[in-house]
């Protein structure tokens, strides 16, 4: 009840001041939400698991769940919360030691004598939409292999009509509708090789550079997308055990993966074949490749060219095509005599 004054008036009602601990509470639970899902996600990539969706996809953005947990570590110091703040710290420490920049391959002592230097390009064009673009930058830049992801009929039609047949002589075609049709264009002699069974097209072949045969294979696994992470995952295991299969020989894989040097799934096949990724070596790890329609370095890197020990890379560049939402992969490689 009001207590009245000795001249028979009431006190006027003061501003209401609220307790510090409430503001204090308040930043410790925004930073404990933001916290949430950096603290899975990194917890996968430490556990070497992709586990279930939405974790598979956010992996693939490892890098960038570094600006919640930051934000979460500012939001935790003015209240003086150490127990949250010891937690963004942990988070930020362990995210940025898997994103952190990888030393390049490129001032290793060569593996042993150069027998040939080639230029690998590959390229999503996105149901074809670039095919007009690829065309000009295979006049353009001359690989040697090319990889050829998302070309259907019309797509197929115009790289044989257009693309010399004394460039690119050698050529392996999947022709399919839309995301499924593939090609492998070559300089060198190809001999038909089993691919891997997929929804998309993933052929294969053996090339001959300088007398050594070089096993290609072509990737495109189904994309990671709620509800077809198990036949992701199935992609990503069939073409593990394809590179598995290759390993004792110089070997190619080179494609759209659908996965990034942090999915659990990619790196057994990096492992399995006794592979490295091109782009890794040349200092070039996190460029982004998709989507193309953001600008760098947004995005994320799913676009590789993976090597085995045969070969040393002297250099990596992202192309933008038009009309495609991948940028195309160029990696010059020189081919040792190690074997």
């Amino acid at each position: 009840m009001d207590q009245e004054t000795r001249d028979g008036t009431y006190p006027e009602a003061g501003p209401y001041t609220a307790r510090p601990g409430r503001g204090r509470r308040g930043g410790a639970v925004f930073a404990g939400l933001l916290l949430v899902v950096p603290t899975a996600v990194v917890a996968c990539r430490a556990a070497d698991t992709d586990a279930v969706t939405p974790l598979p996809q956010l992996l693939a953005f490892l890098p960038w769940l570094l600006v919640p947990a930051g934000v979460a570590l500012l939001s935790a110091l003015p209240g003086r919360r150490r127990l949250v703040a010891a937690w963004a710290v942990a988070v930020l420490a362990l995210t940025g030691w898997f994103v952190r920049p990888y030393d390049t391959g490129l001032t290793e002592d060569p593996p042993g004598p150069v027998v040939a230097r080639l230029d690998v390009l590959t390229a999503n064009l996105e149901f074809g939409g670039a095919t007009d673009a690829l065309v000009s930058a295979l006049a353009r830049e001359r690989p040697g292999l090319v990889f050829v992801q998302e070309c259907p009929a019309a797509c197929a039609e115009a790289l044989a009509s257009e693309v010399s047949r004394a460039d690119y002589p050698y050529r392996r075609v999947v022709e399919a509708d839309g995301a499924a049709g593939s090609a492998i264009l070559s300089r060198y002699p190809l001999t038909p090789a089993p691919g891997v069974r997929s929804v998309l097209g993933m052929p294969g072949a053996v090339a001959d550079v300088a007398g050594r045969r070089v096993d290609l294979q072509l990737a495109h696994p189904m994309p990671p997308v709620p509800g077809a992470v198990a036949d992701w995952r199935g992609d990503l295991a069939r073409l593990r055990d394809r590179a598995a299969a290759a390993a004792d020989r110089p070997s190619l894989v080179a494609g759209d993966f659908n996965a990034t040097q942090d999915h659990a799934a990619f790196r057994d096949l990096l492992r399995a074949g006794g592979l490295r990724d091109a782009a890794r070596l040349a200092g070039a790890s996190r460029t982004p490749s998709w989507p193309a329609g953001l600008p760098r370095p947004f995005g994320v890197q799913i676009d590789h060219v993976l090597v085995s020990e045969d070969f040393s890379v002297r250099s990596a560049r992202f192309l933008d095509l038009a009309h495609t939402d991948h940028r195309a992969l160029l990696v010059t490689l020189e081919l040792h005599d190690v074997r």
